[in-house]
This record gives C-alpha cells, structure tokens and sequence, in this order.
C-alpha cells in the first residue's frame, strides 16, 4: 500500500484537471481528494496498492485533461496521510 501527496504546477486550473483525476483514480481503483490551491496548484493526497499508485502518478505527470498541462510536481511518500475508501474533489 502506497500513500502520496502532489502539487501539480502548470495549466491545471479551469481546464478540467480535478474532474478528470477523479476519473482517473476511480478507473485505475485509487482513493484519496483532489483541490485547487490558492496559489494556481493543485494538491492531491491519494492511497492504494503500490502498482495502482505508479500508474496513477504516471498518468497524473502527463495531465489526466486534454486540456491541461502539467509543468512541475512535487512527490511525497508519507505513511501518516489518511486512508481513504472514495476519490474526491475537495
């Protein structure tokens, strides 16, 4: 079981970003939360299976919105962030 914390920098407000990364966890079987920062960012906490995780930090890096552009990430491994059972937009 993996647990992550990102800050996606780029085009990734206004454009679908958060809608579509709950599609995306809810198609690869991930569960966490998703929000806007007042900084432009987006901030995602997410937890599953360690293959699960990869795929979805993957697939996160390349912008789950066609519309979206994803410039830079932070990544963080953190045991202590909360498990959860659903994806959501926060």
């Amino acid at each position: 079981m993996s647990k992550i914390r990102m800050n996606i920098q780029g085009h990734v407000q206004g454009v679908g970003f958060r809608f579509m990364t709950k599609i995306l966890a809810e198609r690869i079987g991930v569960f966490g939360i998703v929000r806007n920062e007042a900084d432009g960012s987006v901030y995602l906490e997410a937890n599953g299976a360690d293959e699960l995780i990869e795929d979805f930090i993957q697939q996160i890096k390349n912008s789950p919105s066609p519309s979206g552009k994803v410039t830079n990430y932070t990544l963080d491994y953190d045991s202590t962030i909360e498990e959860r059972k659903t994806f959501k937009v926060v």
